[in-house]
């Protein structure tokens, strides 16, 4: 999956996988996971992270591989945020030699302003990771989660500054895997504005 920060790229990841019945995960989930655990890697990515930046390929790449090794075999599965740069793309097109490569590389085009709204917006939960957003999907009570009754928080990289260097970075190091792809023949480019089925709808018909 493809696309620039706040293109709903995770939303739609866990539909697809849903319906396809295959493991998906996302980078921004794994860095988090190894962050709540306090891993060394965690510590690290979280140094880049708050500032917006990207988390070196060399960090990257060994928790994602870790993951892919870990659910081989089971009929595919979905990448979420990884590859971010197109070091990692050939990595990961080095890895999976053996097996063919990927299949396809989904780009979910969005336009900036639109983006800014939606990152601007967006709050999680702290203890559950249940995502709302003030407009969108907003929470019953002000600022607390539905679920487990705990206190919403914006994420350090979807507060201004932070989002004004995504998008720089993301035109840097990440826009170029568009044309990667692309001449490569697995690229699909999929509308990403409208509501999540209609989008949805449009992922699966170029997935298939």
């Amino acid at each position: 999956m493809l696309g620039p920060p706040g293109a709903g790229k995770g939303t739609q990841a866990t539909l697809i996988a849903e319906n396809l019945k295959i493991p998906q995960i996302s980078s921004g989930d794994l860095f988090r996971d190894h962050q709540d655990r306090d891993t060394e890697l965690g510590r690290l990515a979280r140094s880049y992270m708050k500032d917006g930046v990207l988390v070196p390929d060399k960090v990257t790449i060994t928790m994602v591989m870790d993951w892919i090794e870990q659910n081989t075999g089971v009929g595919g599965f979905l990448l979420d945020g990884f590859p971010r740069t197109i070091a990692q793309a050939k990595a990961l097109d080095q890895a999976l030699a053996d097996s063919g490569g990927i299949d396809l590389a989904i780009y979910v085009n969005v336009p900036e302003t639109e983006l800014v709204h939606r990152l601007s917006g967006r709050l999680v939960c702290s203890k559950c990771k249940t995502q709302y957003h003030t407009d969108f999907a907003p929470p019953s009570e002000p600022c607390i989660c539905d679920k487990c009754i705990t206190e919403l928080n914006q994420r350090d990289d979807d507060k201004p500054e932070a989002i004004k260097k995504r998008f720089q970075v993301y035109q840097e190091e990440t826009a170029p895997l568009i044309d990667y792809y692309q001449v490569l023949g697995r690229l699909r480019e999929v509308n990403g504005v409208g509501s999540i089925e209609k989008i949805g709808e449009r992922m699966l018909k170029a997935l298939h």
